[in-house]
């Protein structure tokens, strides 16, 4: 694996300026994600915000040939799922918007679920679960802890609250580049994986599923679904190791009393 890259104070604050922007982007989708709106209008607002606004750039955009400046995954879909003009939310539906932006070099990534008017109580329980899921994960970052504390702490509150999480997919480190090391897993074992030291920045986005934890990709090589088709949600921040504990660089203002 690649060596993790550690951040100076300078490279953090370029990445905490992008972090900051990415929260503006989805306060300006909150009110407009709703039933009858296509995900492929959902994604084009949401570019246009960050470039004509933000003077920003959508970093998914021509990442690995991915067309489109953010995934929109609805109902059963895990992660990866791509825009189009047809599909169309539903009321009751659930949907996870995955952005990406890039500024003065530096990336942040961070996603978010949107409940679509009057959802199912078996639906709004695997959404909540699966944010305090990612804060219980969030919590363990700390120098000299480890990413299977990270792991260990978002598996155990998923699995006794009856649901299972993706293995196959993972946070990542970030900074630069999109994808950098470590892989951050969300199941573990505490106390084992690589040490985290002051500087490190990576993605925590725990997938959780209602049903088993299988998936399969679809034909166009990036959505990816349960197996059982059971409901998904994913939730994500991108988060730095401080001197004495974390700071979450996506955080939005609706979750300030974290």
């Amino acid at each position: 694996m690649s060596k993790v890259i550690l951040k100076d104070a300078a490279q953090l604050a370029l990445m905490r300026r992008a972090g900051q922007l990415l929260a503006q982007v989805f306060a300006d989708l909150d009110g407009f994600i709703r039933p009858g709106v296509t995900t492929m209008q959902i994604n084009d607002r949401a570019e246009a915000f960050i470039v004509g606004t933000l003077k920003a750039r959508p970093a998914s955009k021509g990442q690995y040939d991915f067309p489109y400046a953010l995934n929109t995954s609805v109902d059963h879909v895990v992660c990866h799922g791509m825009p189009k003009v047809d599909e169309v939310l539903k009321e009751g539906s659930i949907v996870n918007v995955d952005i990406t932006l890039e500024q003065g070099g530096y990336i942040a990534d961070s996603s978010k679920m949107y409940c679509l008017g009057q959802i199912s109580a078996d639906a709004r329980r695997l959404v909540d679960t699966t944010y305090a899921a990612l804060w219980k994960g969030i919590e363990q970052v700390r120098p000299g802890a480890t990413l299977g504390d990270i792991g260990h702490a978002i598996q155990a509150h998923a699995e006794a609250a009856g649901y299972s999480v993706v293995r196959e997919y993972c946070g990542h480190g970030i900074g630069q580049q999109m994808h950098e090391a470590p892989e951050v897993l969300h199941f573990g074992q505490p106390g084992f994986g690589l040490k985290l030291q002051h500087g490190m920045v990576f993605t925590i986005e725990p997938m959780i599923n209602q049903g088993g934890r299988g998936t399969r990709s679809l034909r166009d090589g990036w959505t990816v679904i349960t197996r059982d088709h059971s409901l998904s949600a994913q939730w994500e921040h991108t988060v730095a190791v401080t001197e004495s504990g974390y700071e979450v660089l996506t955080l939005r203002a609706e979750e300030q009393r974290h």
